[in-house]
């Protein structure tokens, strides 16, 4: 897949928006629009990253060392969703309650033009995010400009971005709790700690989920193990969930958002 074009039509959209702040999570998404409007816009952008327990720890690494690079204007902020305990009890559609805080935080913080890494698959999946981007007049530039997720690898690529451009989704550490279950920072400060500890065996191109269900901590992967690498992966886990007394319930495939239950419906 050719980037030029992608970037082309990328590049005509965020030159004729007004002046952004752009949202950046960690992921590949953000992190690539983030550096292209850097790059072109006729006015350089706010970066604006949340600081968050559920936010995994090398993303917040990876944006600081790109940012520098970069010469990227970066603020942090605490976009205060722990603080609402309707994100903390973890519905369906805490998403919605994520977002709305960190835009109404960003909207605090300056009167620019909100922007976003969401892409066009995005749109088909179950996004409640999306909901509080329109409550808070959110522009996507990668929609606008029709780029999907392949597009966007594809652009990382061309531009030399080689510490994240090949990198596995990312989603926020609360999607690793199974819905209904309260978030709590010890929670997701022991996902992320299980996370990189698995990550330090298998390599960062790997995808790993630490799921935590009621039924207790599962790891799921992206790629199937020889027996010898599962038991040595099972018995790190283990270890870890006896050391802070969880129970240790398996392996299994990687499942896009299998800790998520929807709503039921009569």
């Amino acid at each position: 897949m050719s980037a030029l074009p992608h970037l082309a039509r990328l590049a005509t959209v965020i030159a004729d928006l007004p002046p952004l702040a752009v949202a950046v999570s960690g992921g590949i998404d953000s992190l690539t629009l983030a550096t292209l409007a850097h790059r072109v816009a006729p006015t350089p952008p706010m970066m604006i990253h949340a600081v968050s327990p559920a936010v995994p720890s090398a993303a917040r690494a990876l944006i600081e060392s790109h940012a520098e690079a970069e010469g990227w204007n970066l603020h942090l902020l605490d976009a205060g969703e722990q603080n609402d305990p309707n994100y903390r009890a973890n519905p369906y559609n805490r998403c919605y309650f994520c977002k709305s805080n960190l835009y109404g935080t960003m909207r605090a913080a300056t009167d620019r033009t909100l922007a976003s890494g969401t892409n066009l698959d995005d749109l088909s999946d179950h996004r409640p995010g999306l909901d509080a981007a329109r409550a808070h007049d959110v522009v996507h530039p990668f929609v606008l400009a029709g780029i999907d997720k392949a597009a966007i690898r594809s652009i990382a690529r061309h531009l030399g971005f080689t510490a994240f451009a090949d990198l596995p989704a990312q989603p926020c550490l609360a999607s690793r709790v199974e819905t209904g279950i309260a978030i709590n920072p010890r929670d997701l400060a022991f996902i992320d700690r299980a996370e990189r500890s698995v990550r330090e065996r298998l390599g960062r191109g790997e995808t790993i989920r630490v799921r935590l269900r009621r039924d207790g901590v599962h790891l799921e992967l992206g790629s199937a193990l020889d027996p010898a690498r599962e038991a040595e992966i099972a018995g790190i886990m283990m270890c870890l969930c006896t050391d802070e007394n969880r129970l240790f319930a398996g392996m299994a495939p990687y499942r896009t958002g299998s800790a998520f239950l929807r709503e039921a419906t009569e």
